[in-house]
């Protein structure tokens, strides 16, 4: 029988002392001085890029300073309001909006205007290859546009011991590369796998091995 495991903790805040540049630290560089009354930004990049978490970044740092902020993504359901003297405004996974959504995040630009706000967002493709309505299309492109590229293997390692250790978890050499070949170098599903392989040796009292992986993935796919 297994253990019930306690809950592994809250998930590490996405900060700018968090995030790992690699080629991306022109993007960081711009965001962390980036202040109210800025053009919109827009970040792109395959899935595990750092668009997420740079977003969140801002949003935490402004937040900090006392700052109104407000987060729509696909999964927020139209219609979208925006708080009274909003500050910052992101806008993550703009490729997958539905029309209605893309008619909510045109009137974020607008609404923007009217307060100053800085308009914050993330795609998967460039500005100029969303699928969405070209009002909205050109807003995002308008302003300052970054294309955003994975961490080479050596830094996703990096990220991944530096997660390991802040759950107070040892991630050895030969699990770390089981990993990589097992899965896509996308940072973001690599820290899943790290979730699930967590909670799975609480789970079952046991270190964390490379056959308790392949157990963990086996049962995983009964």
């Amino acid at each position: 029988m297994k253990q019930i495991p306690l809950a592994i903790g809250p998930e590490a805040a996405r900060t700018f002392e968090n995030f790992l540049p690699g080629p991306n630290a022109e993007a960081l560089a711009h965001l962390q001085r980036l202040g109210t009354g800025a053009p919109p930004v827009y970040l792109w990049g395959p899935p595990g890029s750092g668009k997420s978490h740079l977003l969140h970044a801002v949003v935490e740092r402004a937040q900090q300073q006392g700052a109104a902020t407000a987060w729509f993504e696909a999964a927020t359901p139209a219609p979208w309001q925006v708080p009274e003297h909003c500050d910052w405004i992101a806008l993550d996974d703009c490729q997958a909006l539905d029309p209605v959504q893309q008619q909510a995040a045109f009137a974020l630009f607008v609404a923007a205007a009217g307060q100053g706000a800085v308009i914050l967002a993330a795609g998967s493709v460039p500005p100029v290859d969303l699928e969405v309505r070209e009002d909205l299309r050109t807003r995002l492109g308008w302003g300052h546009v970054f294309a955003l590229r994975p961490l080479a293997e050596p830094e996703v390692r990096a990220a991944l011991r530096r997660e390991a250790d802040r759950r107070g978890t040892f991630l050895s050499d030969e699990v770390m590369d089981y990993l990589l070949t097992r899965f896509a170098r996308d940072l973001k599903h690599l820290m899943t796998q790290l979730d699930r392989l967590d909670e799975f040796s609480l789970s079952t009292k046991r270190a964390i091995t490379v056959p308790l992986l392949k157990q963990m993935l086996a049962e995983g796919d009964e």
